[in-house]
């Protein structure tokens, strides 16, 4: 038993990706998964360079390592290591080789992506890491104090203090370059998060803003939209998707307006056919699909969109007869193993949805549908589907998004703050183009300081009273007390702050639907402007700025080695 003990123990490093680590065993786990994960990749990785070179001096010219957000970030002291140990370099050149081959992008400002070790639990599961994290720190402060850096400072930028292990500050002292992934956010980087390493080494900056496989999102997955286009404009846009602004010629032409109106009646079709096969929810193509799919983030507020749709609900059950477009809810989201308040959002919209779609009095005008197992595969059967992109996260908070790039190019039109790539959505399409609403980033930060007060807008706002206290009473048989002490008590993300604002645009977006002529002008614009959300560029970028990686002919290069080929008798 014992021998198949340590078997079992061996596997279950590979076992589950990212376990819950809300206790001992799942955090000692999860760092010794980390380690594994980028042990078993460094060492592969210096392996196979070693086949054809005699030392690591080049590696940086020939090898560059991506760290995304801070889970990999063991690969640096795990380099060193190899390096030091393995290889005999002295400290300083190994470390010059590490700083030159490593970068790292930050993806999110959530703790999670700031995460920090406890220095004994470090320290008892990987003790040679651990030594070598230990002298990156005492180096680097040394560094920084001879620079004059005051020492309040050095304390908050180091890789190791206050009992913990800090591994974004230890991505930013062992990367060449940093960057965030979009505008906004790298300049809450510079500006807030890593503002005290910005303002010592600010040529490590930079922004490469999010991109999407445009093939995948709009070729792949919108086949009638892709064939749409290509009648228009040709086939080039498949391999430069900035060639899709050439429809923008088209967008007053009633007839090409027409035409994409059928496309997305169609892909609504297709996906209430899927709707009713696996939810057995009957939904209306001829409604407004209002979409938002992402992770289940407090930040990403679905609980701001649910409680609008309480309100809206509460209202109609109070006047069946008002005036109110037909509107079908759609989410798809999962969240992490440990998050508690995320499934209860959860719970909620789904309970929200059973109440709203068996009550015949709205059942009509409204409907809510939580699509299970949100993936890839789901995904691309909904975003050709979508009539508006829900993209309200808190101002300031979502590094970029890409489903907001995924709906846009599909035609949806966002409804959204400014916040992430939404600024730059908007900077593309414009006002007209796009439903703004809520608090900038800026806003955000002087409400905070001047101090926040939810439940005195809820006090204030008889509506938000009405469905807080429904939420109290439950749907389904069960309560979401907490979500309601949080809103009222705490509201971390400003939820209540931000909820007439919401509304207003919500009731906006409807106005706007119902004039079909306008509304399919915004979607054509919408695709016509998502050309530079394509992850080629994203990649270009990487590979000048960050990687100085040069593109090299595919077709010579094969060329060139079939002549070597035939030439040696080879295949």
């Amino acid at each position: 038993m014992r021998a198949m003990e340590q078997n079992a123990m061996a596997e279950v490093i590979t076992k589950v990706l990212y376990p819950d680590d809300n206790n001992l065993e799942g955090k000692s786990l999860r760092l010794s998964q980390q380690y594994f994960l980028v042990s078993a990749t460094v060492q592969d990785i210096i392996r196979r360079y070693l086949f054809h070179h005699s030392s690591l001096d080049s590696l940086p010219d020939l090898v560059a390592i991506h760290l995304n957000d801070t889970h990999p970030v063991l690969a640096i002291p795990e380099m060193m290591r190899v390096m030091l140990d393995e290889c005999g370099y002295g400290w300083d050149k190994a470390w010059e080789i590490v700083q030159s081959t490593f970068a790292y992008t930050n993806h999110t400002v959530m703790s999670e992506a700031l995460e920090c070790w406890g220095i004994d639990l470090f320290k008892s599961r990987l003790p040679r890491i651990y030594q070598i994290v230990e002298e990156i720190n005492r180096r680097f402060c040394a560094k920084m104090h001879a620079k004059g850096v005051d020492g309040y400072k050095v304390g908050r930028m180091a890789p190791w203090n206050d009992g913990y292990v800090k591994m974004a500050n230890l991505a930013v002292v062992g990367c060449h370059s940093v960057n965030g992934v979009s505008k906004l956010h790298s300049e809450i980087l510079k500006n807030r998060v890593f503002n005290d390493f910005y303002s010592e080494m600010p040529e490590k900056f930079t922004s490469v803003t999010n991109g999407i496989a445009h093939r995948r999102w709009l070729c792949q997955a919108n086949p009638s939209l892709s064939s749409l286009v290509q009648e228009l404009i040709g086939s080039g846009f498949v391999t430069d998707a900035e060639q899709l602004e050439k429809l923008m010629e088209y967008r007053d032409d009633p007839g090409v307006l027409s035409r994409m109106a059928q496309v997305k009646r169609q892909n609504k079709i297709r996906l209430a056919e899927y709707v009713k096969k696996t939810n057995g929810i009957s939904i209306d193509p001829d409604s407004i699909f209002d979409v938002q799919v992402k992770r289940l983030h407090e930040y990403k507020r679905q609980h701001l969109n649910a409680l609008q749709i309480l309100v809206d609900y509460l209202r109609l059950r109070e006047n069946p007869d008002m005036d109110f477009v037909p509107r079908t809810y759609i989410f798809g989201a999962k969240a992490a193993p440990g998050y508690y308040f995320a499934k209860q959002i959860i719970r909620f919209i789904v309970n929200l949805g059973k109440t709203i779609n068996s009550d015949p009095h709205v059942n009509q005008k409204m409907r809510v549908v939580y699509l299970e197992d949100y993936r890839v595969t789901l995904a691309e059967l909904l975003m050709p589907a979508a009539d508006i992109s829900e993209q309200i996260s808190l101002a300031g908070t979502e590094a970029s998004g890409t489903s907001n790039m995924k709906l846009m190019i599909n035609g949806a039109v966002t409804l959204g703050t400014l916040d992430g790539a939404n600024v730059e959505i908007h900077d593309a399409v414009g006002d007209d183009n796009m439903i703004l609403f809520g608090m900038t980033a800026d806003q955000v930060i002087q409400l905070r300081n001047a101090g926040y007060h939810p439940r005195a807008i809820a006090e204030h706002t008889p509506e938000i009273s009405a469905a807080l206290r429904a939420m109290n009473t439950g749907f389904c048989g069960v309560n979401f007390c907490d979500i309601v002490d949080s809103l009222l008590n705490k509201d971390p993300y400003m939820v209540l702050a931000d909820f007439a604002s919401y509304e207003k645009a919500r009731r906006k977006s409807s106005r706007l639907y119902t004039n079909q002529t306008l509304w399919q002008r915004m979607c054509l614009i919408n695709v016509a402007q998502s050309g530079r959300f394509a992850a080629d560029r994203a990649i270009r970028e990487y590979a000048n700025r960050i990687w100085h990686a040069e593109p090299f002919d595919d077709m010579a290069s094969g060329k060139k080695a079939a002549k070597k080929a035939a030439r040696s008798g080879g295949k």
